[in-house]
């Protein structure tokens, strides 16, 4: 369903919103208020800063696959918070047809990016919270899964900071660091995963560079990861993903770090398609090649990657670039957006709860078991 116009809201007439040039730290990808999301259209970055209101689960859900939102945290905090607009919109007293009509708004949401697990693990506490409170009134349950949204908010926004702790241990003082799409406040509650543990280290005194592979063919990392480097005053550098291999053979490039929307049982991991090829040039030049990722993103019940599902997008995003066609009209394109890594190529996995280390069969189980 498209957004109505009347939904778009730009930054300058929402003063407690306003994304003036704020540090990285300051970005809000979403903000709950007054009974609406507010999302940052990332669609529109880097050239303008707008936000739009979604009043309905229904334009939560468009904004999820309209990559209005993304980012395997974000999209889950969107979600949490697309059921607690749909809770809403549920005229049922009886609390069995209410956990039935809200699972069906669930499926809905999950089935806009079935890759980041993020979104099913989202959806599904929610939905506990339903189960846990099925003799309450249902308007006491709507009020609570409105609470719990805004927990799983705050948990992420805690969890980022807490991986950025844990990870920026494994970056050198003086390091250059490769990142692959935008693993940072943009894709998450706020700071981020993979540039939140770059930020961490950077904020912690260590003098270090970050070269920003482009990330085609939605250019994540040229216009969202630059844009937030930029922000926070880290020294970058945009490159094409085709100049990765090139820099490590000249010695440019001293560790890699991305992001994840899943994670495996065996710690394969699901992320931005060219996560693999960033892998498999880092071993071979002997390179470091880290994942940061919350424990939400752990996904136990998928043994290994190929298991994972993913996601085919639209050709017309290979062959257009911002409406603007680069190829033959009639040309053929595939556009998977993510792809599998295996656990080999990965040296560790940094999360909230610590960094998990091979093996990761073993090591993600005691992560997920253990407390916070």
């Amino acid at each position: 369903m498209p957004f109505d116009l009347r939904h778009k809201v730009c930054f300058l007439l929402l003063p407690s919103l306003s994304l003036c040039y704020p540090t990285a730290m300051e970005i809000k990808t979403l903000e709950w208020k007054k009974g609406k999301l507010y999302l940052l259209d990332q669609t529109k970055l880097p050239l303008q800063e707008v936000y739009t209101a979604c009043s309905s689960y229904r334009e939560v859900a468009a904004a999820i696959r309209g990559m209005v939102v993304r980012g395997a945290p974000a999209i889950g905090v969107a979600a949490a918070f697309g059921l607690v607009l749909g809770a809403k919109g549920i005229r049922a007293k009886d609390s069995s047809r209410f956990r039935k009509e809200l699972g069906k708004i669930g499926e809905i949401l999950f089935a806009t990016r079935p890759t980041a697990v993020n979104l099913l693990w989202a959806v599904e506490r929610m939905k506990a919270v339903v189960r846990k409170n099925q003799k309450k009134e249902v308007e006491k349950i709507k009020s609570l899964l409105e609470q719990e949204a805004v927990k799983i908010w705050e948990e992420d926004l805690a969890a980022n900071r807490a991986m950025g702790k844990h990870g920026q241990i494994l970056i050198p003082d003086g390091a250059s660091v490769l990142t692959h799409c935008n693993a940072g406040a943009l894709a998450t509650a706020g700071y981020g995963t993979a540039l939140g543990v770059i930020r961490a280290a950077f904020d912690s005194g260590k003098k270090i560079h970050v070269f920003v592979d482009e990330t085609r063919p939605f250019l994540q990392g040229a216009r969202l990861t630059s844009w937030e480097l930029m922000k926070e005053k880290i020294p970058s550098t945009l490159i094409t993903d085709s100049m990765a291999g090139a820099l490590m053979a000249q010695r440019k490039i001293d560790v890699a770090i991305v992001g994840a929307d899943r994670i495996a049982a065996n710690g394969d991991v699901a992320n931005k398609i060219g996560t693999y090829t960033v892998a498999l040039l880092c071993h071979a030049h002997k390179i470091p090649f880290y994942v940061a990722a919350p424990v939400s993103t752990i996904d136990l019940t998928t043994k290994r990657g190929e298991d994972i599902p993913i996601e085919q997008r639209s050709f017309q995003e290979v062959t257009s670039l911002r409406g603007q066609r680069i190829a033959p009209f009639g040309a053929k394109a595939l556009n998977p957006a993510f792809d599998v890594t295996p656990y080999r190529y990965i040296h560790a996995i940094i999360t909230e709860r610590g960094i998990a280390q091979r093996p990761f069969s073993q090591n993600l189980k005691k992560i997920c078991r253990r407390n916070d």
